[in-house]
Parts: C-alpha cells; sequence; structure tokens
C-alpha cells in the first residue's frame, strides 16, 4: 500500500425560489485506506427529487462499500426506483467514486456530466467502457491514481451529458481548474473557488440546483498539537518524549506547556509583543519547535474556523493568508496535515478557575473534542492522547 490519500470536497448550491437541493452526496469508508464517494440527483425539483438523491447515494455507497458486484448494484437501484417509484419516468442519475487502497479508483456514471481528470496540471483523458444494463447507458472506468490528481464530479445542474451550458461550459471548468491545479488548494478550497467562478458567470441567475465534488491525491502529511500540561507534572517528561518523537511538525499551545516543552529541549522560549490580530495573543518560539502559541483564545478561535470551514467555508480569506497564531494553526491543520496526532493535558490553570471568567476546564477540553470532530468531516485522521 502506497503513502497516498484522498482530499474530498463537495459544495451544493441551491435555486432562490428552492430550499431543498436535488443532489445528494454520500461518502462510505471501508477502512482507512477505501470509501466510496456517491454523488446521484433525483429527477425533478424540490424535496421530492432531493429524497430520491438521497436515498441512491446512501443505497448505492453502502452496497459498494459491502463489496457487492458492481453489476448487481447498478440492477439493485435501478429495480428500487421502479419498485418504490412505481415507473420509469423518475429516476435518479449518479456517479460513484469507488477508492481502493488509495491505489485505483473504479467509476460509475449513469446520466452524468463525464468526471474531469486534471493531472500533472492539465485534463488528461482516461478510458472508458460504455454499458447497457437494465436498459441504461451506464459508463465504466478504472483509473490508477498518482499524486496530484484532481477528480472533478459535476451533477446535470452544473454541466448537462452534452458538457455545456449556456455562459460557462464543460471547457470553461476545465481550463478554471487548470489553471487552479498547482496552488494546492484543498478539495473543500478548490469547491469554494469553483462556486465562486460559477456565479460570477451566472449571479443570483441560477436555473438550476447543483453539486461539484473535487477528490484530491496527495500524499499523507502527519501533524503534532500539544495542548496544555499534565495533570501529574511527573508526566511532563513521557509526554514531551512521545510528542517529539512523532514524525511532522509540532504545535505548541499555552504558556506553561510552551515552558515545560522548552525545558525538555533545552532551548530558550522567546515571547513575542508583537499582535497579528489584536484579539489573538502573539505567538513565541523555541528553536525545535514549529509553531508556539497561546492556549485556550487561539483555540477558540481555530475552532471557529473549523467549524466554518466545513460548512459554508465563508471566513477562508480570514485566516488564509493572516499571520497571527489561530491563522497559522489553520492553515497547517486544515490545509497541509492529512493525520493529527493531539497530546492535551489535563492540568487545571488557577488562572481560569476565577469565576469572573469565562474559562472553564470543561470548556477547555469541549475544545478538543470539537475541534477533533471538526478535522474529522474534513477526512483527517485523528488520535487523541490525555496525560
Amino acid at each position: 500500500m502506497n503513502d497516498l490519500c484522498a482530499d474530498i470536497g463537495y459544495t451544493s448550491i441551491c435555486r432562490p425560489d428552492e430550499d431543498f437541493c436535488e443532489d445528494n452526496i454520500c461518502v462510505t469508508d471501508e477502512n482507512e485506506a477505501s470509501k466510496v464517494i456517491v454523488l446521484a440527483r433525483g429527477s425533478g425539483t424540490g424535496i421530492k427529487a432531493n429524497i430520491l438523491s438521497a436515498f441512491t447515494s446512501r443505497m448505492l455507497s453502502g452496497m459498494i462499500a459491502s463489496e457487492i458486484p458492481e453489476d448487481d448494484c447498478i440492477e439493485t437501484i435501478s429495480d428500487s426506483h421502479t419498485e418504490y417509484l412505481g415507473n420509469n419516468t423518475e429516476y435518479s442519475t449518479y456517479t460513484t467514486f469507488h477508492i481502493i487502497n488509495n491505489e485505483q479508483a473504479d467509476i460509475i456514471q449513469h446520466g452524468t456530466p463525464s468526471i474531469i481528470l486534471i493531472r500533472d496540471g492539465k485534463q488528461t483523458d482516461f478510458p472508458t467502457t460504455e454499458l447497457n444494463i437494465c436498459e441504461k447507458k451506464i459508463i465504466k472506468a478504472r483509473v490508477t491514481l498518482q499524486e496530484g490528481d484532481i477528480f472533478v464530479l459535476l451533477s446535470n445542474g452544473f454541466v448537462d451529458t452534452e458538457n455545456e451550458v449556456s455562459g460557462w461550459g464543460k471547457k470553461d471548468i476545465i481550463d478554471f481548474m487548470e489553471t487552479l491545479a498547482p496552488v494546492g488548494y484543498t478539495s473543500k478550497t478548490l469547491c469554494s473557488a469553483f462556486i465562486e467562478e460559477h456565479n460570477k458567470h451566472f449571479g443570483e441567475d441560477i436555473e438550476n440546483s447543483a453539486t461539484v465534488c473535487i477528490i484530491r491525491i496527495r500524499k499523507r502529511v502527519p501533524m503534532n498539537m500539544l495542548f496544555g500540561p499534565p495533570a501529574n507534572r511527573d508526566d511532563c517528561n513521557r509526554m514531551m518524549s512521545l510528542f517529539f518523537s512523532k514524525k511532522g511538525k509540532h504545535i505548541v499551545c499555552g504558556g506553561t506547556t510552551a515552558s515545560i516543552a522548552a525545558q525538555f529541549l533545552g532551548k530558550k522560549l522567546v515571547p513575542s509583543i508583537e499582535f497579528e490580530d489584536e484579539e489573538i495573543p502573539p505567538t513565541a518560539t523555541i528553536e525545535g519547535v514549529d509553531l508556539v502559541t497561546e492556549g485556550v483564545i487561539t483555540v477558540n478561535k481555530v475552532l471557529t474556523y473549523a467549524k466554518d470551514y466545513v460548512a459554508e467555508n465563508k471566513l477562508y480569506d480570514e485566516w488564509s493568508f493572516k499571520r497571527d497564531a489561530a491563522s497559522m494553526i489553520s492553515r497547517l491543520l486544515f490545509e497541509e496535515a492529512t493525520d493529527i496526532n493531539f497530546y492535551v493535558g489535563r492540568a487545571v490553570n488557577p488562572a481560569h478557575q476565577n469565576p469572573s471568567l469565562p474559562i472553564t476546564f470543561s470548556i477547555k477540553m469541549n475544545l478538543v473534542t470539537e475541534l477533533s470532530d471538526c478535522l474529522k468531516k474534513m477526512g483527517k485522521r485523528i488520535k487523541v492522547c490525555y496525560f
């Protein structure tokens, strides 16, 4: 098995007069190296189409993840549409993208625009096979994955099966993605940029709800974050030994924690007095540590950014280029890391016991729990060790 992984992002937009998108995406993990992504679109509009696409995406992803043969999956979903809907005039188009051991992708498409592959910065064709199953045109493909591959999955709301929509056709989309490919954006950010570009052409005049899903193949990158001293001071050396023995970059959060880390490394802790953001305490430096920050206030801001990132990503411009501590942590965790190890100390900070302060021990612990949950939703591997 290789050291690749799939960074997956997706975004949907709705017509102004609709509350529900006709599309649904379901991502199912088989194991750490294999997963199934299904993008489905229900016929019609509104809640009925939404329910149909949700049914299709979940059923297909579950069957494929359970290793049911592809043809059986296609026949079952076709029969289900007929059985539950009563006829073939109402149905769901779909794209399935089955990542196997981070080495290859098996693709099935019915009625959806062809997947766009950007490889080495350029659009790249891959061989496909056309079949007729249950009187439906099915496209199949198998692609060997390479580092840097970007796959763009589109619902019919963006591009129809003839590959053209007035104002922004498939060629325009390819040109746009080729421009962004070398930058190294995450899939979520690429989706946000895609929607922004789409809106430049259509504004609020959206004729169809639509969904874009972007899958970026990249190497695994470990990251380590230390937050708070251990409850038992005798555990300091053990905690620091485990933390600094891990591969990848090291982030230390908290003043006391930074002092312990500096002592363990035998290096000086050098604080900064320059505020990059008046709401976020300044950073410090320790030789051998990639980033040293304040604790609860900074991590709480990172959590705010993380909650937004897994939702609509509206705060991207606030943290993507700024030099304050919370922004730098966000870039490391959201964009650079794929595997994150948290080392969390359970020591109670006496300064936080003042009843006039909003910071409590439970809030500090909840920060780690909520941040871990957000990072998992981003597709990160998370491990948390408490001391």
